[in-house]
């Protein structure tokens, strides 16, 4: 029988990439503590520093509480030539950090854009139109860069990258996420498929609609939901993403338009067989991360029948 593996990341208590958007600070032993109290068997690297850097301690950190680790995530302004090479030195330093703790599943190193440093991008996420887009030259150039650091890695640390498409930054809509896949090798680069950005960064278009579409190069999938009368409120005031992310336009499992059920149904016929990461973007004032982490376990168990 087909067991749900499900993991939790760093976001999910407050440690959040963007400074103006990050919650109470609390440290790694805690957070570990918690995730594994709530029900997780893995975990995410979060931001360099936050968890131990030494792979002896981290993986002491690990074991101690049988967790796994599933990956790490490292943005670069991949449109900006001139990034490429510092961003592929950080991807290979993070991924020797993760293969030299690894277990099974082997983690993946998460690549993504530097999603919220683009005003255009920021401003209008959620509602991107294709004029905001990349020009094919830029397209041209964002491709070589992901290529880079995917075949990087894959080469120094025998890891996989998988890109993390994400509201507020150039890959966004499923368009977007299209014209990323036919650009870069599928052999050094796949997908980590988000299903609350992509609600949130398709207009409210069928989640499990984007599993079909990009289940070729589906190679990890994080959980994250939508809460749709806020998204439709970003789109009509004009908010943008930090604001939408404040109003809580990632909600709680279940508590918003992505049908998981469905989903789980979609990964158990596509044979999936990796874990499944919640993010839960925790913000100041949204509560204790340790119970909304127990309250997302318990709404997962609660549809597990669909997968197993």
């Amino acid at each position: 029988m087909a067991i749900l593996r499900v993991g939790n990341a760093p976001c999910s208590w407050g440690t959040l990439e963007f400074e103006s958007a990050q919650g109470e600070q609390i440290g790694y032993s805690r957070m570990l503590d918690e995730l594994a109290e709530t029900g997780y068997t893995g975990t995410e690297l979060g931001d360099w520093g936050y968890m131990p850097t030494d792979p002896s301690l981290l993986t002491g950190e690990l074991a101690r509480r049988k967790l796994v680790m599933l990956g790490a995530f490292v943005p670069v302004a991949m449109k900006n030539r001139a990034a490429h090479e510092s961003g592929g030195l950080t991807a290979v330093r993070t991924a020797r950090l993760l293969s030299a703790v690894a277990t099974d599943p082997k983690p993946f190193l998460v690549l993504a854009d530097d999603n919220g440093s683009v005003a255009e991008r920021t401003r209008n996420a959620g509602r991107i139109q294709p004029g905001m887009g990349l020009s094919d030259e830029e397209w041209k150039v964002f491709a070589e860069g992901a290529n880079l650091v995917a075949r990087s890695v894959l080469k120094e640390t025998g890891l996989r990258t998988v890109f993390h498409h994400h509201c507020a930054g150039y890959v966004e809509t499923p368009d977007e996420i299209a014209r990323l896949l036919e650009l870069t090798d599928p052999e050094a680069l796949g997908l980590v498929f988000d299903t609350g950005h992509y609600a949130y960064g398709s207009g409210g278009a069928d989640v499990v609609a984007g599993l079909e579409r990009f289940k070729d190069r589906i190679w990890y999938v994080h959980f994250k939901d939508c809460q749709p009368q806020v998204a439709a409120a970003a789109r009509e005031q004009g908010w943008d993403y930090f604001r939408a992310l404040r109003e809580g336009v990632f909600c709680e499992l279940g508590q918003g338009s992505v049908d998981f059920p469905a989903v789980l149904r979609w990964l158990k016929a596509a044979g999936y067989d990796g874990y499944t990461l919640v993010e839960q973007d925790v913000l100041p004032g949204m509560g204790a991360p340790k119970e909304s982490a127990r309250r997302n376990r318990e709404y997962l168990r609660s549809i597990e029948s669909k997968f197993a």
